[in-house]
């Protein structure tokens, strides 16, 4: 398996991609809120769009025009602070109206171009305040434009959310690139909040597609930060390059799960008044979508989730949690480990010290959290043993605090 390590760029980083993110003036605060990915000719795309039966109009416009093209496009443009869902027919008007205009701009056939929107439901696009933007964000189109298009896609967010990986796969240099952004809302059935990936690698079309569902179940689906889809979740992966032999496409799999899987993590960290990010790992079950549906009923704990911000190893709710996620197993095989700390061993209690697991918590909450980098030190690692299976499964998702009440009590007042 290639080695991937990290470089600078985020979605620019593979060769060919072009980004920007302006300020349009989309949103009163008057910060970054029009973004727009460029992928190089001959690019294709796969996507994976929210399940939920309330969505916006460009979700199922992104879906069609894909399944149109068979995944040939080049496009999507990002509009911040407003959701544009539940708007009746002028948020389909108006998805249509700005695609065609950038088609317009860019020389493309405008099913080449994709949108997506984010902020709050209800809200429509100030759409002649966007048209008068796509110039300007055009002029600022380049290939380091990656981490100005991965601010511009913010909404309520603490930070940028973005990585690269470069690998040699074939004697060659493969880069992948990502961004995102999540922090509310966030409990996908598909995908998260917005999420983009770029890769410098050609496949066939329909490879592409199955590695796409593989990586969404494996780092999108599997996180959560309060139990709410959203209506707008959109997750699109562009590969655009020289073919790669198969034989290296199990390599840039590992890859491309990496940079799911960190961006996936950055948005459970950045829940909205988070102060840890918390990772569950099942081993034991019948199989891996067994133990992730289990990993993720621990994430998605109310009870789990206060536990932890109280920092209170309260065992019996992460158990209580992981028997009502649908999947059989015998309690009698359950061991549980909070971070060393073993708490349970053949369904049964085990002694062990409370003060120093409470402290174990303490420790992961005790800095600064500046970055979306989940490998900073602030996870709670919870392990639950189910059986003697072959299934294997991680989620990540966070602490729940009264801080996350106050973001969202009074969101749009």
């Amino acid at each position: 398996m290639s080695d991937w390590h990290p470089i600078a760029g985020g979605i620019t980083a593979p060769a060919g991609f072009q980004a920007a993110g302006i300020t349009a003036g989309l949103k009163a605060s008057g910060n970054p809120d029009l973004s727009l990915l460029l992928a190089p000719a001959g690019a294709v795309c796969a996507g994976s769009f929210t399940l939920n039966r309330v969505r916006a109009a460009c979700v199922d416009l992104c879906a069609e025009r894909l399944a149109a093209r068979g995944g040939q496009v080049r496009a999507v443009l990002t509009n911040s602070g407003q959701a544009n869902a539940c708007t009746g027919e002028r948020g389909l008007i108006d998805s249509l109206k700005a695609t065609a205009e950038l088609a317009q701009r860019l020389g493309l056939d405008v099913e080449e171009v994709l949108i997506c929107s984010t902020g709050v439901i209800g809200v429509p696009i100030p759409i002649e305040i966007l048209i008068a933007g796509l110039d300007p964000l055009l002029a600022a189109l380049a290939s380091e434009g990656g981490e100005a298009a991965a601010r511009a896609i913010l909404t309520t967010d603490l930070v940028v959310k973005q990585i690269a990986l470069e690998a040699d796969l074939g004697g060659r240099k493969v880069r992948i690139g990502g961004m995102a952004k999540g922090s509310g809302m966030i409990h996908p059935d598909m995908a998260t909040m917005l999420g983009y990936l770029s890769c410098d690698a050609g496949l066939p079309a329909e490879v592409w597609q199955a590695m796409v569902r593989r990586l969404v179940d494996c780092s999108f689906n599997a996180i959560t930060v309060d139990g709410d889809t959203s209506t707008n979740d959109c997750f699109l992966a562009f590969a655009a390059g020289e073919p790669l032999s198969p034989e290296h496409w199990p390599a840039l799999e590992a890859g491309l799960a990496a940079v799911s899987q960190h961006l996936a993590r950055a948005i459970a960290r950045d829940g909205e008044g988070a102060t840890c990010l918390l990772e569950v790992r099942v081993e034991g079950a019948v199989d891996d979508a067994a133990a992730r549906a289990i990993a993720r009923t621990v994430c998605g704990s109310s009870l789990v989730k206060c536990a932890i911000h109280g920092r209170d190893p309260n065992w019996g709710r992460i158990v209580a949690a992981a028997g009502r996620a649908g999947v059989p197993f015998a309690l009698e095989a359950v061991a549980l480990w909070l971070g060393e700390h073993q708490l349970m061993a053949a369904g049964q209690p085990l002694a062990f010290d409370r003060p120093a697991a409470s402290q174990y918590m303490k420790d992961r909450a005790a800095g600064t959290y500046l970055s979306a980098d989940p490998v900073s030190g602030d996870t709670v690692a919870i392990r639950l043993q189910v059986g003697a299976g072959p299934g294997r499964g991680l989620a990540w998702g966070c602490d729940l605090s009264d801080q996350y009440v106050r973001i969202n009590a009074d969101y749009t007042t």
